[in-house]
């Protein structure tokens, strides 16, 4: 049986391309992956950055909504601690009303953003403290009870949005399997513990009325192309703009200097951040992705197509699916 495919799309802006047309790369990105097969398309709330459209996370999910028809659209996730639990409940409850059995909601505890920005969000310091009791609130405002007496969501009540659990740490895996919700590792990006976090999660997991045995989402990345070279040289272009990225806006740097970056001791920081990524033509990324899978006994797939262009991106996802053998 094919492990299922799902897309996280990281809205990227790409060099020369305009935060519009970042936005309309995600609808034809969801609607080629609704013809394809995959499972899911979910959007990470990401905050300040130049690269990533993706901060309304909730808006962008009802867009893309509104120009699909059938495939599963969410958040991978919202940082919870950024809101309040009833802001949230009552958005994604209007999604869910309005794209009945489509909408899910990925809850993470990070600032998604730099310290500066997390101020200017009026984030407070100790927010992720009270994370395990505000998903339990917003669980409660989703459901026909909620924990907050005489505090409803409308829209949001009665809806049930499945919740899944994000995180890249025991934390995550161990509130996941207590509250006895999916638990979806960033092994995209922070691939330390993952085998660890699954193993934990799946040992300690209490099923719940939302879910009756664990359930485990891995992420990686994919750079799929027709030709090895074609592929590596997108893979050799996302190690550069991460490097950008860890500078910071206010020191640009050439493609050679990022190359220099990449060949110190500091830029194998990169390749470990990146250590889960399949990169090559289709039957390449298969071999790689059925490894990746069975690796962590993941139950789904969600792959970040990390890919400089739109375009590419879109390919990438095509010759994925084609390669995984997804029931277009």
């Amino acid at each position: 049986m094919t492990t299922p495919l799902s897309i996280l799309d990281l809205a990227m802006i790409g060099r020369g391309e305009t935060v519009r047309q970042s936005l309309d790369g995600s609808v034809a990105l969801a609607q080629r992956a609704e013809a394809l097969g995959y499972r899911r398309v979910w959007y990470a709330e990401h905050h300040n950055s130049a690269r990533i459209a993706s901060s309304a996370t909730s808006v962008l999910i009802g867009h893309v909504a509104a120009h699909t028809s059938s495939i599963r659209l969410g958040a991978g996730g919202v940082m919870l601690p950024n809101h309040a639990p009833l802001t949230i409940a009552e958005q994604f409850g209007t999604l869910a009303t309005l794209h009945p059995d489509r909408i899910d909601l990925g809850l993470g505890r990070a600032p998604g953003t730099d310290q500066r920005t997390t101020h200017a969000l009026r984030r407070d310091a100790h927010a992720a403290e009270t994370f395990p009791q505000d998903v339990q609130e917003l669980q409660g405002y989703l459901s026909d009870t909620s924990l907050v007496p005489g505090v409803e969501a409308i829209p949001g009540k009665g809806t049930r949005v499945p919740l899944y659990i994000l995180g890249s740490s025991l934390f995550g895996a161990r509130l996941a399997a207590a509250l006895g919700l999916p638990y979806a590792f960033a092994s995209h990006f922070a691939p330390n513990a993952l085998e660890d976090a699954v193993r934990v999660y799946r040992r300690e997991f209490r099923p719940s009325a939302q879910l009756d045995r664990p359930y485990v989402i891995a992420a990686a990345n994919v750079i799929a192309a027709e030709t090895e070279a074609s592929a590596q040289e997108q893979h050799l272009r996302l190690k550069r703009q991460w490097v950008r990225m860890l500078l910071g806006r206010d020191q640009p740097c050439t493609d050679e200097q990022a190359d220099e970056l990449l060949a110190s001791p500091q830029g194998q920081l990169i390749a470990h951040n990146l250590k889960y990524t399949a990169v090559g033509t289709p039957p390449v990324v298969k071999e790689y992705l059925d490894g990746f899978a069975a690796l962590v006994d993941a139950d789904e797939l969600i792959l970040a197509h990390q890919t400089a262009t739109v375009q590419e991106r879109l390919r990438s996802v095509e010759l994925t699916a084609e390669a995984m053998g997804l029931p277009a």
